[in-house]
């Protein structure tokens, strides 16, 4: 583990917020039993993270992936948020293997959050001029964060007039029983009907009251 790294865990720890991680940890559902079960909070907002993840854009790639793999959430996501600037600079090379990357370390990226804010701009974007078979097997596994994957990734093509993705993975989604499968299917679909799409949308699972983590 490289000193930068070392640094940003520490950065962020000094700026935990314990009351807003309870706050947390309830709505993201850690409790027994529930969608993100055990997940640990430090109770960072995710403008302060992008802050942070600006700050560290440079971090290496090696080490990114260690803080992808850690078991609390704001580590997860600052980590995703490096890879969505280091992706965004990249060249089709290094893309690749961010994309590579994305999928191979999927099972840490494991909440609606941090599935809505990178799953678009990685694999979604990555896969834009792409074969697309990959987001059909994500649809079809027993993971519900692979599902999420596969039709959230849709955004980007959304934004660029491509729809039918969508509509077959919807489809494929269809009798899911997961309240997070359909909230998620529902949002890409209302987004193809409304055509003109903005840049970044609220995902339809954040709180009544953003505030609470954007």
């Amino acid at each position: 583990m490289g000193l930068s790294l070392c640094q940003l865990k520490r950065d962020m720890e000094a700026m935990a917020n314990p009351e807003q991680a309870v706050i947390l940890q309830r709505f993201f559902k850690t409790g027994p039993g529930q969608y993100g079960k055990g997940d640990i909070f430090l109770g960072l907002k995710v403008p302060l993270q992008r802050k942070l993840a600006k700050q560290y854009c440079n971090l290496p790639l090696e080490d990114v992936a260690y803080l992808l793999q850690s078991k609390i959430h704001e580590h997860r996501m600052t980590a995703l948020l490096i890879l969505i600037q280091q992706y965004d600079q990249a060249n089709a090379v290094f893309r690749k293997t961010i994309f590579d990357l994305y999928l191979n370390y999927r099972k840490w990226i494991n909440n609606w959050d941090l599935v809505d804010l990178s799953a678009p701009n990685i694999v979604g974007d990555y896969l834009l001029d792409k074969d697309r078979a990959i987001l059909y097997t994500l649809a079809q596994s027993n993971s519900l964060w692979d599902k999420r994957i596969a039709i959230v990734a849709t955004f980007a093509f959304i934004k660029h007039g491509q729809a039918d993705d969508t509509f077959a993975i919807a489809e494929r989604l269809l009798d899911d029983e997961h309240d997070l499968i359909h909230k998620a299917t529902g949002w890409m679909l209302r987004e193809v009907g409304r055509g003109d799409v903005p840049a970044e949308t609220l995902s339809p699972d954040a709180p009544d009251d953003a505030a609470i983590c954007y």
